[in-house]
């Protein structure tokens, strides 16, 4: 059902500019204890700024519920439980990351923040049950549709230029032309919130998860609800297709994968758990390797087929992860957690990584291994960390300590 057009807002408002404050650097002459001048000696140069492997940690107000990267510049943008919005340009040069500008247009929880594919444009949804569509260049609020949905708004997926989705607490799904400012499809097929949204590259099928712990599957070209994946133990909390497309990953509160087979979506196809209290995140890397973020503050590298846990990105040491972000570049992931922190972190590493051991044997006492140069920080918070390997037990094998369990209907690609 179209959303009212009385609640459907132009609105030209000045976001809040915040320039960073400047420190300026001590001048070239000093005092010496009696106070006479000393120029400085004439082969000696003031030291450049520090350049780093990642940025800096952006320290927030507020937990940040979101974040999202520019799709072409170093510039980053979150949206807290306030419901303010901020953008931020990065750097790896030290002191140069930078708050651009922030936006409080949303009342309440600021649930999920999306680029346009030009960059031009951001896109937010908020507990307040509304959606809004900001300039991103300077933060100005341009339009707001209020009570776009009937229960509170959990997350959003851009279809291309003019078309968004969005998915609420109460399990609807709406499909959006911004260009009339209403609703295209409105389909409730879920019994509990939809947790996250996928699309297909030709744009047609629209996948969502739920609490209800189902995948649901949506023809967008037809606009019809098409099927629900069979029911899991627990809430399909993050959805990703990887294997170019041939598969699509749904990540667990148990901590479980599970994999489904493009047009094979009525039941799984593979399934393989790993030691986190539960996936709250996924973000693809390459078309085998994915970064999955959980509870216990852990980001994990993961390959699909074969299915292992390649090792430890980083960690938020004992907060949550709400949500992983990829740079433009890919190279760079960024993390939010419950410690009202954005951190950086390396992964261009992985590009270059491939996995061929479907099975390996853990060493006793082994730890997950550090893929990155923060992973570990100066304390080994990893002593006693068992490593990770896929659930997969081996013909004849049963009895070797340290083999996980895997269920596999089709290993093939």
């Amino acid at each position: 059902m179209a959303a009212s057009g009385e609640h459907v807002e132009s609105v030209e408002s000045v976001s809040t500019v915040t320039d960073s404050a400047e420190t300026e650097e001590p001048g070239g002459t000093s005092k010496d204890p009696e106070g006479s001048e000393s120029e400085p000696e004439d082969d000696e140069e003031p030291p450049g700024p520090k350049i780093r492997d990642t940025p800096l940690d952006i320290r927030l107000e507020a937990i940040a519920n979101t974040i999202a990267f520019h799709p072409s510049r170093e510039i980053l943008v979150c949206g807290d439980v306030d419901g303010d919005v901020y953008a931020y340009g990065y750097s790896c040069t030290e002191g140069e990351n930078k708050e651009l500008w922030s936006s409080g247009h949303h009342m309440k929880s600021c649930r999920q923040v999306r680029f346009s594919s030009d960059g031009l444009q951001l896109y937010s949804v908020s507990r307040d049950k509304s959606i809004h569509l900001l300039d991103a260049e300077r933060g100005q609020l341009v339009t707001r549709i209020k009570g776009a949905h009937a229960a509170p708004i959990n997350c959003l997926i851009l279809v291309d230029q003019n078309v968004l989705a969005t998915g609420d607490d109460a399990g609807t799904l709406k499909v959006w032309d911004m260009r009339k400012g209403s609703d295209i499809m409105d389909m409730k097929q879920h019994e509990d919130y939809i947790s996250d949204i996928a699309v297909d590259e030709a744009k047609r099928i629209l996948l969502t998860t739920s609490g209800d712990g189902t995948m649901g599957v949506f023809n967008i070209k037809r606009r019809r609800f098409d099927l629900l994946s069979e029911y899991q133990s627990g809430d399909l909390t993050s959805i990703a297709l990887m294997k170019r497309g041939k598969k699509v990953v749904c990540g667990s509160s148990e901590g479980t994968f599970y994999i489904f087979n493009w047009n094979g979506f009525g039941a799984t196809s593979d399934r393989f758990a790993i030691k986190a209290e539960s996936v709250e995140c996924i973000v693809p890397i390459t078309d085998n390797i994915m970064c999955a973020a959980s509870m216990d503050g852990y980001i994990r590298a993961v390959n699909v087929f074969p299915n292992r846990v390649i090792g430890c990105i980083g960690q938020h040491l004992g907060e949550p992860v709400e949500e992983l972000a990829k740079s433009w570049d890919s190279r760079f992931l960024a993390s939010t957690a419950h410690d009202q922190l954005i951190k950086f972190w390396d992964i261009s590493t992985l590009h270059s990584t491939t996995v061929t051991e479907y099975r390996k044997r853990k060493k006793k006492h082994g730890r997950m291994k550090s893929l990155s140069k923060k992973a570990h920080g100066e304390n080994d918070f990893f002593s006693g960390l068992v490593e990770e390997e896929t659930e997969e037990k081996k013909e004849g094998d049963e009895g070797e300590e340290g083999e996980e369990e895997s269920e596999s209907d089709s290993g093939s690609d």
